[in-house]
Formats: C-alpha cells, structure tokens, sequence
C-alpha cells in the first residue's frame, strides 16, 4: 500500500469513526442518563436518511438548511417519541424494554414502507460539494467527504461543550450518577429524560441525514448501525460519551483497513478487536462518566 493510498484509507477511517460516534453517543447517553436498552436507536438514523431525501430539493435547497429543518423535525418527534412510549419502560425490566423497542423498529419500518415504498433511493451530494481533491496524477478524495468530518467534528466539540460547561450538561452528568438524588434537588426529572432522549434521537437523526448522499437510502439501513453502535458503547464503556468517541475511532480503523488488509476476514475482524478489549478491560475503555 502507497503513502497516498494508506492516507487515503486513514481519511475514511476518520470520516467513518466521527459519523458512527455521534450514532453511538446518542444510544450511550441515553442508556447512561435513563437505563434503557434501545433497540429501536437503528432506526432513528434511519429516519434521519429518509428526512434528508425528503427534504432534499422538496421542501429546503440547501445542505445546512436541510440539516437545521431536519433536527429540529427530529428532536420534536423524539421528545414526543419519549412521552408516548419510553417515560413507561424506567421502571420496568430490560425484557420489556427489549420487546417495546424491537416493537418500534417493526412499526418504523412498515411507516417507512407505506410513506416511502420499498426501493432504494439516493441524496444527491450538495453542487458545492461534488468535486474531490486531486492527490496525485490517479488518485483523488471526495471533497463531501472531508466536509463531512468537520460538521461531524463541530457536533462534537459542540456536545462536548454541552455536556461539560452547561447548566443541561450538569443535570445530565448528575442522572447519570445518581437520579434520586437529582430530582431530590427539585430538577423536573421527566423533563431531563424528555431532553436528553431527544438529543440521542438527534444525533442518530443527524448522521443518517449527512451520511445520506455516501450511500443508499434504502429499507433496513438502520440494523446494521445498530449492532456497530452497540459494539462501540460496549468497547468504550457504557454511559461514557468520551469512551464512545475512542471507540468509534478504534472500530473504524479496524473496520476500514481490515477490509482492506485482510478482507476474507473483514466481516468478523470488528468482533474480533471487541473481544480483545474487554478481555484486557472488561468494562470497557472508559468506565462511566
């Protein structure tokens, strides 16, 4: 492998890593903050796809605008979302909590077949957006691409900021220590959970819309993310936002270079790098936090 071309595999890592962290930073915080196994987390980047191709030239004729209409569209309906279903599951146990979501992944996809029908669609790539960077006389990267990892990174330092120097950020890291303690302190807790479950439904949102015009908009997309999401909390330790930034990280680039290294194996080598880290830190890269 070139220079070139390794740097070039180093970029997707990059771009892959920060699209699969705010997926997973979603479904951390709210398994850390409300204690519930959300299976249904898949889905909400599914719906964030299919916002951006039917925003996309119907509705907004620009990237940012598409992204502003789509995650206010999308932290309303998770705010919603939360009231009418999961403010039931705090007190019940993790079977119940499974059965609920698995139920709402079914009841999103039959919504996105009657609404959208069952093809493949596609989001164009914005026309400011379209060119790639040439690196050498053969080889060139995909200007979106790059565009993708720094919106991508300004979420991030964005989140970071909430969640460290902010009134909401507090609350949040509160809850997720002690919740009795919290409301004791006269915090509406139903309303925290309400924020905080929209913010997950958000990010998940968020990364199907700008991940949408890299590849098909299609029935289903939302499971695979979901496993990968899954492995990344597990690896990075669950509840820990920092732990799931290391952790998309670390999956990706096992992800991309071992599709390109060893790719007879790519398909297991994600678990196989899991299974190590929790050998070696059972509870993850980051505990809790």
């Amino acid at each position: 492998m070139s220079l070139v071309s390794f740097l070039i595999q180093v970029l997707n890592a990059v771009q892959y890593g920060l699209v699969l962290f705010l997926v997973a930073s979603g479904l951390t915080l709210i398994f850390g903050i409300m204690r519930i196994i959300n299976l249904a987390h898949g889905s909400f980047y599914m719906i964030g796809a299919y916002l951006a191709f039917a925003l996309s030239g119907h509705v907004t004729d620009t990237m940012p605008s598409m992204l502003l209409v789509g995650s206010l569209l999308s932290f309303a309906f998770g705010f919603l979302l939360e009231w009418a279903f999961y403010s039931f599951l705090y007190q019940r146990d993790h079977l119940e909590q499974v059965l609920l979501t698995y139920g709402l992944i079914l009841a999103f996809e039959e919504l996105r077949s009657i609404i959208f029908g069952n093809d493949v669609h596609g989001v164009p790539i914005p026309e400011s957006f379209t060119g790639s960077i040439a690196l050498t006389e053969t080889l060139s990267y995909p200007i979106y691409r790059i565009v993708v990892s720094v919106v991508c990174l300004l979420v991030a330092a964005g989140l970071y900021y909430l969640i460290r120097y902010t009134r909401l950020g507090m609350m949040i890291r509160a809850g997720s220590h002690d919740r009795v303690m919290v409301q004791a302190l006269g915090i509406n807790i139903d309303l925290l959970y309400r924020v905080v479950f929209a913010l997950g439904f958000t990010l998940a949102a968020f990364s199907g819309m700008i991940s949408a015009p890299l590849s098909s908009v299609a029935p289903a997309m939302g499971n695979q993310v979901l496993i990968i999401s899954f492995v990344v909390v597990v690896i990075g330790g669950i509840g820990s936002v920092g732990g799931a930034m290391v952790a998309a990280m670390v999956i990706a680039f096992a992800d991309v270079f071992g599709k390109v290294l060893v790719p007879e194996f790519a398909g297991m080598f994600v678990y196989l790098v899991m299974a190590a880290v929790l050998l070696w830190r059972p509870e993850g890269i980051f505990k809790k936090g």
